[in-house]
């Protein structure tokens, strides 16, 4: 039976008016929160690590945050079941402000990266939380509405996160940063109590049972990775890739012969549809991870100010938004062209930053900062071009009783693939001299980062063959 005459009908003014307009806010504001934060960090970091030291561990900020998310987001739908939804978002948002406060009293680096790990729990729950609870607090015919609007909480991200983190990191306060996100969470904490409440019928359509186990090794492995960062000895380092591609490999197995598999079927060949769809998500998400060390960049190569360097950064997301906009109603014969050249932009992109970032302006030389804007905004643009196709490519690639499977692993792959990418990025930095702290060390590492992730992008326009054969049909219906 099609839902499609019911949702046609429903308005916007009747998802934001009333009780559902309040309970938008909550569940918006969940999204928000974790969002923003993800762009205050990033703008403040440097000045973290000019205050507290630890310059080390830059990577690890972004990696032990995301793949703590991992679990949270994971573990979101089954608290709902075990704890009931208000129950289950409020444990959330404490944790989140458990963290944030944590991060703000932080005396050295180790105590930020533990604050960043509890942040980044309690931000995953309330990220997977306010998607899945849209379909227990609203009428269907309100979903569509409902998930574009928390979505578009990243756009606000974008604008807000480098704002906050920019004046507070050039006040000298960045603690402050981490501070402002209490009043906030707490405003969500009392819509939260006061107006979400599942409708009950629903309730126990929730799983319960998450593979936990493959979870915990998938997060481990990220964790693996970033030791192999700190490693003196290349042997180390090649060990810790080796450990990594075996938890893969026994995730991989047991996922074939299990019943209640982490990913669906195809996801670990890249002949399939689906391998080759992920590989996309993985890879396209792995080149953008790169704008963690971009601030850092342009405030120490180029000596740009803090909110300037953090609005820069935002540009990679204003090009992945702008490219999923422009492109997401093209055809499938257009978007099989896009899987071709979408890649490239995005790798192109990454070579002229890694060109452009070490490259300081002498005299009256070419606005070298107007250049390294358009590679930023070029990156996330290749990105965003493909992005929705990738997605709803998913959708229809999936084996006959796995597609709630498949599209929620689009967001534990995306993360992983995310954590992986940073933890790989300060394996390279570090290398390549980051620890110095100097202009010539960044230079060096600004190089090496950003022609290496090069070659993640540009890597699927040969891995995309499988992904551009789905014709929109499901398998089951394929002769």
């Amino acid at each position: 039976m099609s839902t499609l005459p019911a949702a046609a009908t429903a308005s916007w003014g009747e998802l934001l008016s009333g009780r559902n307009g309040l309970r938008s806010l909550a569940l918006c504001g969940g999204v928000a929160v974790h969002a923003v934060n993800v762009y205050i960090v990033t703008t403040i970091l440097p000045s973290v690590v000019q205050d507290i030291g630890g310059i080390e561990y830059y990577a690890w900020n972004t990696t032990l945050f995301v793949a703590a998310s991992i679990l949270g987001s994971a573990l979101s739908a089954s608290s709902v079941g075990f704890l009931g939804l208000r129950a289950s978002y409020l444990f959330a948002i404490l944790v989140f402000m458990l963290g944030s406060i944590a991060a703000a009293l932080s005396p050295t680096m180790l105590f930020m990266l533990g604050a960043r790990t509890v942040q980044g729990l309690g931000g995953g729950l309330l990220l997977g939380l306010s998607y899945t609870s849209v379909r227990l607090v609203f009428q269907q015919r309100l979903w569509p509405k409902a998930m574009a609007l928390i979505s578009s909480m990243w756009g606000v991200a974008t604008v807000a996160g480098p704002a906050i983190g920019g004046i507070f990191a050039e006040s000298g306060n960045w603690r402050l940063a981490f501070w402002s996100i209490i009043p906030v969470a707490l405003i969500i904490t009392l819509l939260v109590a006061t107006q979400l409440q599942s409708r009950q019928e629903n309730r126990d359509e929730i799983p319960v049972k998450p593979p936990l186990l493959k979870i915990a090794l998938l997060t481990g492995s990220v964790i693996i990775i970033s030791f192999g960062s700190l490693a003196e000895s290349w042997l180390l380092v090649a060990l810790s890739v080796v450990l990594v591609l075996t938890i893969l490999y026994i995730i991989s197995r047991d996922d074939a012969l299990s019943t209640n598999p982490l990913f669906p079927t195809g996801t670990y060949s890249i002949s399939h549809p689906l391998g080759s769809l992920y590989a996309g998500i993985a890879l396209m998400s792995i080149g953008v991870i790169s704008e963690i060390y971009v601030p850092y960049f342009l405030q120490m190569i180029h000596e740009v100010r803090p909110l300037k360097a953090g609005y820069m950064t935002a540009l990679m997301s204003a090009g992945w938004t702008s490219g999923a906009i422009l492109m997401a109603s093209r055809s499938p014969q257009f978007a099989n062209t896009l899987l071709r050249i979408s890649p490239v932009v995005s790798a192109l992109s990454l070579v002229m930053l890694g060109v452009l970032l070490p490259w300081q302006q002498r005299g009256d030389m070419l606005p070298v900062l107007w250049l390294v804007g358009i590679a930023l905004y070029g990156v996330g643009l290749g990105v965003g071009m493909i992005w929705p196709h990738l997605l709803t490519r998913v959708f229809s690639s999936a084996e006959a009783g796995q597609e709630n499977l498949a599209s929620a692993s689009i967001t534990t792959l995306q993360l992983y693939a995310m954590s992986i990418g940073a933890a790989v990025a300060g394996m390279i930095t570090v290398a390549a001299g980051f620890n110095e702290g100097t202009v010539e060390s960044a230079q060096q590492a600004a190089r090496a980062l950003l022609w290496s992730f090069a070659l993640a992008p540009l890597l699927y326009v040969w891995l995309s063959k499988a992904a551009r054969q789905v014709d929109g049909t499901k398998p089951s219906e394929r002769s």
